[in-house]
């Protein structure tokens, strides 16, 4: 099997400034949530992608002086030359796979605290640092900005000895000092740095030609550059001073990297935005300038990716998301192997970690964030370690990926679904309004798994501990999943609340499987992720009347670490969703509930015909608790090991199903590691320390 000639255009070589991506395939600068902090871990993982054929491999953010602490958010550092080894680690590791290392140099001016450092944030103007901390930005003056060009240009020469191909001037999203002058509304000088758009880019313009000149030599440089703030006239507009800022610029870096600003903007969820939503914004800067282009936008396809190609949108594909899904996206292209391609589901988990100040997690790909602590690779897995057959109970996302990730290493597999369908909860929530995309964790592995000839999938075949007995397979993984709790347990209420017992009181998976229910509903949220406001809309489009209260400050709160949450409520609120924070529900009665406010402990009586309580989950362990109470019958069948995993272990994210899934499959028959069962990066100790 050979690659397509359709796609051939994407393998083309692109020249760079001085030097030259061998391919299209751009993996843009994004954060791991690694950093300074796992600098191993760091490596590892971008020498992945290079291994999989991205032809450039970027860091994150790399802060270049200790006047921009971005913590509690691990990024990199180029504060001093104690920073080098670490950064010339992951350059290492991308050359090692032909393919060019990038940096992406940062000073965050206003949008950051110092909270390490404790040195004084600095602005255009005096202003409030972004975050909420209780602390304001000083206005820079003309020693300030004489001393940030100097911190700047040293970071750059940092980035050469390290080993770096391309090294960025970063006035991309609104996160940047760069973008703090560029902006009306956060730059209010009146010397030659602020007022006019002339002036307002010359800091930005100087900084290039001062990184040109400090590496130009041997490393490209390119511009990362928002276009648009989706702000209206008082933002940055790619019709307004976006497309001007590019036009003054147009051949003074090597490279133009054009997305959205800020980061809610850039890196929207498939819930909101599809793939190559970004080009009506983009799509003009290749008609201004003769440097190079790439940009973003969740690119999966490679028709999709030849597109924006061939009519002259971009150079390169960029992709941050993709690249984290399927590391070996442009290989399996190259090899003509498209329906191998695990697809960025848009889903962002994989910021969450980096918000966390956590190594990122991926729904899609169990392995990324693990390369270098469990030594996993997400294209290659040991081979079996017995003859022993497996038994995998449950076809939800643990289930399946066990049974993928155990057919890979040669076990004799029999997945069995007692469903009608495969999938679990993946097929049950994606079709749910906006997560569509999220099928895609099931389409994967059903089309490898049809692929394999040691792997038996059975539907309809629901197994009681009887039937698991006279099966006799020696390994029993039960992935049996979760069912939402009806009584309404959890955060907030550890007892169920008076009157869960009710017969108009419903759970997630009566509305999913849509269950009749007279309006108006009630939703109480006390899970805090995205499914309260999901059911919530799904409700409102079936024509009933629907309030969602929560315990949370915000509706769907824990959605601001997928960069959701702002989209979510303004959705909800303007499909007439009422929206009630800070209470909780404590009691259901006929026709009403009773909501009492957090604060104050008022109570409200609120008109609702159903109730939905989104709370908490209980496992499905039957199975589990009755196999492992008769250990001799397990004995006489030949069972040597039962072992739980996913929801059924215990409820949390599909990132987690599937990753215990992979887990599993990987350690089956392996050795089991004394202690902690991975490596870790520990800080080394002052020698000094102590010694006055």
């Amino acid at each position: 099997m050979g690659r397509d000639p359709r796609y051939d255009v994407l393998f083309e070589p692109v020249a760079i400034g001085p030097v030259t991506a061998k391919n299209r395939f751009f993996q843009v600068p994004h954060c791991s949530g690694m950093g300074y902090r796992y600098p191993s871990a760091e490596a590892a993982l971008r020498g992945i992608k290079a291994e999989g054929g991205w032809s450039v491999v970027c860091t994150q953010e790399c802060e270049i002086h200790h006047s921009s602490d971005v913590g509690p958010y691990t990024e990199a550092r180029l504060w001093d030359d104690r920073d080098i080894p670490a950064l010339a680690r992951m350059a290492d590791a991308v050359h090692a796979h032909g393919a060019l290392a990038g940096v992406q140099l940062v000073h965050q001016g206003q949008e950051t605290a110092n909270r390490y450092s404790r040195e004084g944030p600095i602005a255009p103007s005096h202003s409030v640092v972004a975050t909420y901390d209780p602390v304001q930005a000083r206005a820079m003056d003309k020693a300030d900005i004489k001393e940030f060009r100097q911190w700047h240009r040293a970071a750059a020469l940092r980035a050469k000895l390290a080993g770096f191909d391309l090294v960025y001037v970063y006035a991309g999203h609104n996160l940047t000092l760069f973008t703090q002058f560029l902006s009306r509304r956060l730059n209010h000088r009146g010397d030659e740095y602020g007022g006019s758009l002339e002036n307002r880019v010359r800091l930005l313009r100087e900084v290039i030609e001062d990184t040109k000149d400090a590496v130009g030599d041997r490393c490209a440089v390119p511009l990362r550059f928002a276009v648009e703030e989706l702000l209206g006239p008082e933002g940055i507009t790619a019709e307004g001073e976006g497309r001007e800022i590019v036009e003054m610029l147009a051949e003074l870096p090597d490279l133009w990297d054009v997305n959205l600003s800020g980061w809610v903007n850039d890196s929207q969820t498939s819930r909101f935005a599809e793939e190559g939503f970004q080009e009506p914004y983009v799509s003009f800067v290749k008609q201004v300038t003769s440097k190079p282009v790439v940009g973003v936008g969740r690119f999966t396809s490679p028709d999709a990716m030849v597109r924006q190609i061939k009519r002259g949108i971009l150079d390169l594909i960029g992709a941050a998301r993709p690249s984290i899904a399927d590391p070996f996206l442009p290989c399996k292209i190259d090899e003509g192997r498209i329906e191998d391609i695990r697809e960025c589901i848009g889903c962002n988990i994989c910021v969450s970690g980096d918000r966390g100040g956590i190594p990122m997690r991926c729904t899609q790909n169990p392995t990324i964030g693990e390369e270098w602590r469990r030594g996993w690779h997400p294209e290659t897995i040991p081979a079996k370690g017995s003859d022993d057959g497996v038994l995998v109970v449950g076809a939800g996302p643990a289930g399946l990926e066990c049974a993928l990730a155990l057919g890979r290493r040669g076990y004799a597999v029999t997945l069995a679904e007692a469903g009608e369908a495969l999938g679990g909860r993946v097929t049950a929530e994606s079709r749910l309004p906006g997560l569509a995309a999220w099928a895609r964790v099931r389409d994967y592995r059903v089309g490898q798994l049809g692929q394999m000839p040691n792997v038996e999938v059975y539907l309809a075949s629901r197994l009681g501990k009887a039937e698991i007995l006279e099966l006799g397979l020696p390994r029993v993984v039960l992935a049996t999943g979760a069912r939402w709790r009806r009584d309404g347990v959890g955060r907030q209420n550890p007892m169920p609340i008076a009157g869960a017992d009710l017969p108009h009181v419903a759970t997630p998976e009566d509305v999913m499987a849509e269950r009749d229910l007279p309006g108006p509903v009630l939703i109480f949220d006390d899970d805090h992720f995205y499914l309260g406001g999901v059911l919530a809309e799904k409700l409102q489009a079936m024509g009933l009347q629907v309030t969602l209260a929560t315990p949370a400050l915000s509706v769907s709160s824990w959605t601001e670490n997928t960069l959701e949450l702002e989209r979510i409520e303004r959705r909800l609120m303007e499909r007439g969703v009422e929206l009630i924070t800070r209470h909780n529900l404590t009691r259901i009665g006929d026709g009403e509930v009773e909501l009492t406010c957090l604060a104050t402990g008022r109570q409200l009586r609120h008109p609702a015909a159903s109730v939905v309580p989104v709370t908490s989950r209980l496992p499905v362990e039957d199975l589990y608790g009755g196999l492992m109470g008769d250990p001799q019958a397990m004995l006489a069948a030949g069972i040597k090991s039962v072992t739980r995993i996913g929801d059924c272990d215990f409820p949390s994210t599909i990132a987690a199903a599937v990753y215990a899934g992979h887990r599993l499959a990987r350690e089956l028959d392996q050795p089991l590691a004394e202690g902690v069962p991975f490596k870790r990066e520990l800080a080394a100790l002052d020698p000094d320390f102590g010694l006055g």
